[in-house]
């Protein structure tokens, strides 16, 4: 599972001219969910996001969370990070998960974010989504569930 984590000042989602999430402060995620990806990827996701400190202290340092700063999530499915563009120029999408395990991963990850006291807003799963954002820094972080085990770097 891999996500790209954007923080935000605002961010909304649109659907056929139709606001369908929103929210102000906190974090825009894109979430791709892949073949073989299982709902422990989605904890260890869910878990990585809410903690992640990437929101400014009172002496300007990233040192809080989403639930220290009272923010907000927005999350949006994104298949296309499993596009894969090593041969040609036409990505394949040959890794992403299937719609319906992709679906039901989608959501449990949301679930999982909202059981941490989060305020959860999405996009529409499968719909053509315009998304809009203030990225704020510009601060972005790409996660992928693979890599939990990978060995630490000196």
């Amino acid at each position: 599972m891999r996500a790209v984590v954007q923080r935000v000042s605002r961010a909304q989602v649109v659907v056929a001219g139709e606001i369908v999430g929103q929210i102000g402060q906190g974090l825009l995620v894109l979430l791709g969910v892949g073949k073989g990806d299982t709902p422990d990827d989605a904890a260890y996701l869910a878990r990585k996001i809410a903690g992640l400190r990437i929101f400014a202290d009172a002496e300007g340092k990233m040192n809080l969370a989403l639930p220290d700063v009272g923010g907000e999530v927005l999350v949006v499915s994104q298949f296309t990070l499993y596009g894969d563009t090593r041969k040609g120029n036409r990505p394949s999408f040959i890794e992403a998960a299937l719609p319906e395990e992709g679906r039901r991963l989608y959501e449990r990850f949301c679930d999982l974010l909202t059981a941490q006291g989060l305020h959860v807003e999405t996009g529409v799963f499968q719909a053509h989504m315009e998304v809009y954002l203030v990225n704020n820094g510009p601060v972005t972080i790409w996660l992928d569930s693979a890599e939990k085990q990978a060995p630490r770097r000196v």
